[in-house]
């Protein structure tokens, strides 16, 4: 089988040691006589590889202690409701950075809790241009932060627009929580300033299915009570996130991942490889402006999504059909931006974006 460069924006790509791992282990695992699909998740068959899968994460992103790490699901959209569930207390609010759809989706969802509970959820920035065109994350100076708020909450990679912050704002005492769900794994993270993060695991970290959420100890320890135990950080922690049937086998590809990327160098490696991959899709947009026209400011450009406008739609439809057609997929752009978007997750490794710098190269060539 002949593997195509897969630039989906997720689910996405995970890395081929991961796949072959789970192809080996798919109809019976450890010598059990069965599959990890059909084991309990009380048994220790799973149990060992729940342990690892926390372990390998830890390792690979330098988890402290001071933090839990947690495995959920319902994607980072249900953390929407979450986090303002066990973090907002009544009488109290909360501030949101919007830099996109779904910077304001989460905006949304804190707004709904909080009316219920007597706090509020504000705008602290957006960088909304009119009609959702975000372009841009906030400078510092952007920034209406509240010092009594009970945390800061921004989404660090704009996965549609292609826009990440490159540095977070200083939120002083405030805790500060963050939907990582298109970076998780792509950087270090300081976590004595990031207090919360939370990521779908199906672009960096793992498949779609399980959400990771980690998150600092005083405040899983400190959330709301007057919730259902089943939306409590807390409750979570406490089980060891086996507080209901956990999405197994989607934690048993996160293992695998985490073994891989580990394998591979570790994060330092990663990290490097990803400014190095983002580097090399910006300098040929750079050197040929009138032709590929990028939608994020320079300044905020993500490393994970490189998402860029033809001349013409018709261009665009052609760059698409002969990019399949070479074996690059997955790399037609968010209907709410248009033209064309390159997710360079850390499963995507340097070789398919050099294959796609010289589709890009050729194809402007023949139609520039």
């Amino acid at each position: 089988m002949t593997r195509l460069h897969n630039f989906n924006a997720g689910p996405a790509a995970l890395p081929l040691e991961a796949l072959e791992r789970a192809q080996r282990e798919l109809v019976e695992i450890d010598g059990t006589g069965m599959s990890i699909l059909e084991h309990s998740h009380r048994q220790p068959t799973y149990g060992k590889i729940h342990e690892e899968a926390i372990a390998l994460l830890r390792e690979y992103l330098s988890v402290p202690d001071t933090h839990d790490v947690l495995f959920m699901q319902g994607g980072a959209r249900m953390q929407f409701a979450f986090v303002p569930l066990n973090l907002l207390h009544e009488g109290r609010s909360a501030d949101y950075v919007v830099t996109g759809s779904w910077a304001k989706y989460a905006l949304d969802e804190a707004k709904l809790v909080a009316a219920r509970y007597g706090a509020e959820a504000r705008l602290a920035a957006s960088t909304d241009e009119g009609d959702k065109v975000f372009r841009r994350v906030p400078d510092a100076s952007e920034l209406s932060l509240d010092p009594s708020a009970d945390y800061v909450h921004l989404t660090s990679n704009n996965t549609l627009v292609g826009t990440q912050w490159q540095r977070y704002p200083d939120t002083g005492r405030v805790p500060l929580v963050a939907d990582m769900t298109s970076d998780l794994g792509s950087k270090a993270i300081d976590w004595g300033r990031v207090a919360v993060a939370y990521a779908g695991a199906q672009k960096n970290v793992g498949p779609a299915g399980v959400t990771v959420v980690i998150a600092r100890k005083d405040l899983v320890q400190g959330g709301r009570e007057d919730i259902p135990k089943i939306f409590r950080y807390k409750a979570y922690a406490a089980d060891n996130s086996l507080l209901n049937t956990p999405p197994v086998f989607a934690i048993y590809m996160l293992r695998n991942t985490m073994r891989a990327l580990l394998d591979w160098g570790g994060l330092p490696v990663i990290a490097k490889e990803c400014e190095e991959k983002a580097a090399m899709l910006y300098e040929v947009l750079d050197q040929q402006p009138d032709f590929f026209r990028p939608h994020a400011e320079t300044a905020s450009r993500s490393r994970m999504n490189v998402v860029f406008r033809l001349p013409s739609e018709e261009l665009e439809k052609a760059f698409l059909a002969e990019a399949k057609a070479a074996g690059l997929v997955g790399l037609k752009g968010h209907r709410s931006v248009g033209g064309v978007r390159a997710s360079i997750y850390t499963a995507v490794r340097k070789p398919a974006v050099e294959a796609l710098v010289a589709f890009m190269r050729a194809f402007a060539a023949k139609h520039g």
